[in-house]
């Protein structure tokens, strides 16, 4: 989604949110993460000023005042966190880890394969399709990459081959390089 993500030249409109729209993302990140329901006003206080910002290919970045990018999505998808704030809050998605092997790939956006989800090294949680996740790599703290389950995590064990998990957002990519745009 980011690989080729270039301010200049993919940014199209920021536009300031009006404060029932901010509502109505607030309940949906609420709906969508469950966990994240104690830490919403922290993460999106009420009294602050949020901004959309409208990029090619039907993609939308929420970000605060500040200019920090906060969640993500394309056309009228799920919203997705940034990189950045998963590091800040990493509780608040699954994790699913994957061996040492599987690094590289994942830090050039290649999807996550079913075989690198299973082997030694790699740590699977229950999840069911369609789930975000956090993408984790065997002996390190942080997240690599953000992604969507293409598969339940049981039918991953079962078929071990195919793509796992669909990168859609990654250490070093242009979303995480990008300037705050205040």
């Amino acid at each position: 989604m980011f690989k080729k993500f270039d301010e200049k030249e993919s940014i199209s409109t920021v536009q300031q949110l009006k404060s029932s729209v901010q509502k109505g993302i607030r309940t949906k990140l609420v709906e969508l993460y469950p966990v994240l329901e104690g830490h919403v006003d922290v993460i999106l206080p009420k009294k602050e000023n949020f901004r959309i910002i409208k990029c090619h290919e039907h993609i939308e970045i929420l970000v605060s005042s500040s200019g920090e990018q906060l969640f993500f999505r394309q056309r009228e998808g799920p919203w997705l966190p940034s990189l950045k704030l998963l590091h800040k809050y990493p509780f608040f998605l699954p994790q699913e880890q994957v061996d040492k092997g599987a690094i590289k790939f994942v830090l050039s956006g290649a999807n996550i394969m079913c075989p690198g989800l299973t082997s030694p090294g790699a740590v699977i949680t229950s999840v069911p399709k369609g789930t975000t996740v956090a993408v984790m790599a065997e002996g390190k703290q942080h997240a690599l990459a953000v992604g969507i389950t293409s598969l339940s995590t049981d039918d991953i064990v079962k078929v071990n081959k195919g793509i796992g998990i669909e990168n859609c957002h990654y250490l070093n990519d242009g979303l995480w390089q990008m300037k705050p745009i205040k």
